[in-house]
C-alpha cells in the first residue's frame, strides 16, 4: 500500500526532517590551534612549536639573545635583544577575528618578517590594539609603530622623547601615550642610568598634558578592561581613561596593613577587571583598584619564580616558586588551591639571567621551559597532570603561546 501526501503536507514533512538532520552544506568547520615561541638560553635563536604534537613549525636565527613579548592581538611576538641594540619581529601565522556569535581563525606558517628595529638598548615592548610602544633605555626615545604596517613589511615610526635615557616604559592609551619620567637630579655613575621618579602623559606628538604624577622607581606595567596600572614605591599607580583632559591618575597607597616591600611587576585580568602582582620574592598581591580594601595579600611557601594568568579563565591565576611546585591562585577567594611538583627546584640565588622555568598558558594547557632538562612540559590546567614533554634543542627558556579556537571557511 502506498500513501499519498498531499503538497502542503510534503512540504511540512521535508521541514520536520530537515530540522532533525545536519546541514553539512552550510556549517563551519571549527578548530583549535595552539603555537609555542620559546627563546633559546644558550643560543640566539627562537623556535615555533605545535602545542599538540610538539613539531618545529620553525626556526628563527637572531642577532642575540631574545627576551619575548606577544602582542596584544597574538599576531605578533617581538624578540627584544637589548645587548644587540635590535628588535625582530616574528609573524605567529595565528589570527583571530570576532564575528559576533563566533570567531573565525585564520592559520599560516609562523615567520621571521624582514628588516630589524633598531635603537639603543631596547627594553620594553608594550602593545595595545595595533599600537606597539617600543622604549630604548640608553636612546632617550620611545618609537610608535602600527602592528598592521609592520605585518605588512612597513617600519615607519613616530618618536616620542623620553627627556632622557632611563629604564623605562610607554604604555599606549587612546589618543595618548603614557611615558615615564627620569630623576635627573639623583646622582649615579657615569655608566648607570637614573632612576625613576614618575609618570607622564603626552599626546601623539609628545606634547605633555597636565602634571607629572608620583611614581618612586615606577617598574612593572599591566593593562586590565580599560584601566592601566604601574608599580611604584608608594603603591600602584591606576590610569583611567578620562574625556577631554586627557585620563585621570590615581596612586593606590599601600597602607599600613602590608609588610614593607612593593610591586614592580604587574599582571592585568581580561575578563575581570583586576591585577596580580608581585610582593617581594616570596609574596603576590591581588589588586582591585575600585575595592575599599584594594590590597590582598598572599604568603608563597618560597621565592616565586615566574606566575601567569589564565586569559580563558579569569578565576585561575599559576605561580610556580623555586622548590619547582606549580600553584593554583583562585583570583576571587584569594586562596592557594592546589599545589603540584612540577620540576626540579630551581634555586632564585645567582644572577637574575641564569636559565630557570618560565610559563606560558595555551588553551588547557600550562607549558613550562625546563632549561636544565632540554623540555617544554605541558601540564593540564585542570588536574595539574603532566600531558607531555616537548623536547627542545639547549635550554628553552623565555616562552609565549598564543592560539585559540574559531571557525574556519
Amino acid at each position: 500500500m502506498s500513501i499519498h501526501l498531499g503538497k502542503p503536507m510534503q512540504i511540512a514533512v521535508l521541514l520536520a526532517l530537515t530540522a532533525l538532520s545536519p546541514l553539512p552544506a552550510f556549517a563551519d568547520d571549527h578548530t583549535e590551534t595552539w603555537r609555542l615561541f620559546v627563546a633559546d638560553h644558550t643560543r640566539p635563536v627562537v623556535r615555533a612549536l605545535d602545542a599538540a604534537s610538539g613539531s618545529e613549525l620553525g626556526r628563527f636565527d637572531l642577532a642575540g639573545f631574545a627576551a619575548l613579548s606577544l602582542s596584544d592581538t597574538g599576531k605578533t611576538v617581538f624578540a627584544v635583544q637589548g645587548d644587540k641594540d635590535t628588535v625582530q619581529v616574528i609573524s605567529s601565522g595565528i589570527v583571530l577575528s570576532d564575528h559576533g556569535e563566533h570567531r573565525d581563525i585564520e592559520v599560516s606558517e609562523p615567520k621571521l618578517l624582514p628588516g630589524m628595529i633598531n635603537g639603543r638598548k631596547p627594553g620594553h615592548v608594550v602593545t595595545h590594539g595595533d599600537d606597539v610602544a617600543i622604549f630604548y633605555d640608553r636612546g632617550g626615545k620611545t618609537d610608535l609603530f602600527q602592528e598592521s604596517a609592520l605585518l605588512d613589511g612597513k617600519g615607519d615610526a613616530a618618536s616620542i622623547d623620553t627627556t632622557a635615557p632611563h629604564h623605562g616604559v610607554a604604555v599606549p592609551m587612546g589618543r595618548n601615550i603614557l611615558v615615564s619620567v627620569p630623576n635627573m637630579e639623583a646622582e649615579v655613575k657615569p655608566d648607570e642610568l637614573p632612576p625613576r621618579l614618575g609618570l607622564r602623559v603626552v599626546d601623539r606628538a609628545g606634547r605633555q598634558i597636565g602634571d607629572i604624577a608620583p611614581c618612586t622607581g615606577l617598574h612593572g606595567e599591566a593593562t586590565s578592561a580599560r584601566l592601566v596600572a604601574f608599580g611604584c614605591q608608594e603603591g600602584v599607580l591606576v590610569v583611567r581613561p578620562g574625556g577631554i583632559d586627557g585620563p585621570k591618575l590615581e596612586m593606590i597607597a599601600y597602607g599600613d596593613d602590608l609588610p614593607d616591600g612593593k610591586v614592580s611587576t604587574l599582571l592585568g585580568g581580561r575578563s575581570m577587571q583586576f591585577f596580580l602582582g608581585n610582593y617581594g620574592e616570596d609574596k603576590v598581591v591581588l589588586i582591585d583598584p575600585d575595592s575599599a580594601t584594594p590590597y590582598h595579600l598572599i604568603d608563597l611557601p618560597t621565592r616565586r619564580v615566574d606566575f601567569i594568568l589564565d586569559p580563558a579563565n579569569a578565576r585561575n591565576a599559576y605561580i610556580l616558586t623555586e622548590d619547582g611546585k606549580l600553584h593554583l591562585l583562585d583570583t576571587v577567594s584569594g586562596e592557594i588551591t592546589r599545589s603540584v611538583a612540577v620540576t626540579e627546584p630551581y634555586s632564585k640565588d645567582g644572577h637574575w639571567r641564569d636559565p630557570r622555568p618560565r610559563l606560558a598558558v595555551a588553551g588547557d594547557r600550562i607549558a613550562i621551559t625546563d632549561p636544565r632538562h632540554s623540555l617544554v612540559r605541558m601540564i593540564d590546567s585542570g588536574t595539574f597532570a603532566e600531558t607531555a614533554t616537548i623536547p627542545v634543542e639547549g635550554q628553552p627558556f623565555a616562552i609565549v603561546a598564543v592560539g585559540g579556537s574559531g571557525a574556519t571557511h
